[in-house]
């Protein structure tokens, strides 16, 4: 059970987290949003406009960026340390519109947390992404 305080703490923490990753560089060259986040869990939006291929649908490099966002949030908004060590994804049809990646994570062995991202235009899922995340301890250096 926590005290008022802890609550608070956590509260400010993922509002400092949510903050830092809207404000990355990449995040805002690529008009990345998070919409809401919580530990194990994100959503986040990108529009589509200025991000196609030649064939005038999302570039695959952008959908993956904006399922890694939602990873990397997810994993990280209660400020324990993780780190990316393994992420596929599956494209599953073109999009066009506005983007929404929404991430969970799915399992927790101690040490490396596994998120599924399901990538939506609309209500159409055009891309899932798996990722394995690495929790590290403060001060050691994951390379």
């Amino acid at each position: 059970m926590t005290n008022g305080a802890d609550t608070l703490n956590s509260i400010e923490t993922v509002r400092e987290y949510i903050a830092a990753f809207n404000q990355s560089e990449f995040a805002v060259l690529l008009g990345m949003h998070i919409i809401d986040a919580h530990d194990g869990y994100a959503k986040v939006e990108m529009d589509c406009t200025g991000k196609c291929n030649p064939n005038s649908v999302a570039h695959g490099g952008a959908i993956f960026s904006l399922a890694d966002q939602a990873f990397g949030i997810a994993a990280n908004c209660t400020g324990i340390a993780r780190v990316a060590i393994s992420v596929h994804i599956q494209y599953l049809a073109p999009a066009t519109g506005p983007l929404v990646a929404i991430g969970n994570r799915v399992s927790d062995n101690g040490s490396c947390d596994t998120y599924r991202v399901l990538v939506y235009d609309g209500t159409r899922v055009v891309a899932t992404f798996d990722g394995v995340a690495f929790r590290i301890t403060p001060g050691t250096n994951p390379s």
